[in-house]
């Protein structure tokens, strides 16, 4: 059966594997993205519904919601993959720093669900809202402070959205460590983060999707973080 499937963030790492792999499967795939990638037009190609949208534009934000609720009957699921990673360094400045953190991480997904849920409720099976947090939401970080603390808000989100919306829809979260490496990487740095777990090695986004995928099947899971992070809290 073909779903609606809401993913933000499409335009390249894991929002990309995710969509291609659900248009692939059949599905409707309606994304979001901040800026415009080659992959973005691939998508569109494949069937997707791609809508640009800058998250920490209050403006865009809105449009988008008004666009979604106007166009799409119904949900299955909405899956917040968009983020923003800045280390405290950032030229930005502590004030503005924290406020896009919160703003991409916490205040877009809050209204999204909000605005989203009534389309969610109207299918006859359970229906599924997914945040992707961060190992960092448990464990904190001296370097992404803010980053950590919105995935961390993030991740607490999910379990009143879960008891909100139950038991027509399920909130769960998933929260990675290492999936995968960026091609400029090099070889030292892959080898310190890959000794951070015990597993020693990058996930792949297959494990975001398979991860994505069991939540999606579950019937009786709900308000919980699946942790992907090659058992990084044993070392």
């Amino acid at each position: 059966m073909q779903k609606n499937i809401l993913i933000t963030g499409v335009g390249k790492r894991i929002g990309l594997y995710l969509a291609e792999a659900f248009l692939a499967r059949g599905h409707k795939v309606i994304g979001t993205y901040r800026s415009h990638y080659p992959s973005i037009e691939a998508l569109k190609a494949l069937g997707a519904d791609l809508y640009p949208c800058d998250f920490n534009a209050p403006t865009q934000l809105q449009k988008l919601i008004q666009t979604l609720v106007q166009n799409y009957q119904h949900l299955d699921a909405v899956i917040h993959n968009a983020s923003l990673w800045l280390s405290d360094d950032s030229p930005l400045g502590p004030e503005q720093l924290m406020t896009q953190m919160m703003q991409v991480h916490v205040s877009a997904p809050y209204q999204l669900n909000l605005a989203l849920a009534p389309l969610l409720q109207r299918q006859e099976t359970m229906t599924d809202i997914i945040h992707l947090t961060d190992y960092v939401a448990h464990r904190g970080s001296k370097k992404h402070i803010a980053y950590a603390a919105s995935k961390a808000a993030l991740e607490n989100m999910t379990l009143s959205f879960a008891a909100k919306l139950a038991p027509q829809v399920k909130v769960n979260a998933i929260a990675p460590a290492l999936i995968c490496f960026n091609e400029h990487d090099d070889a030292a740095y892959r080898e310190k983060a890959m000794a951070k777990s015990v597993l020693a090695r990058e996930g792949g986004e297959t494990e975001v999707l398979e991860a994505i995928d069991y939540l999606m099947q579950s019937q009786y899971v709900t308000g919980r973080s699946l942790a992907l992070d090659g058992g990084r809290h044993l070392k």
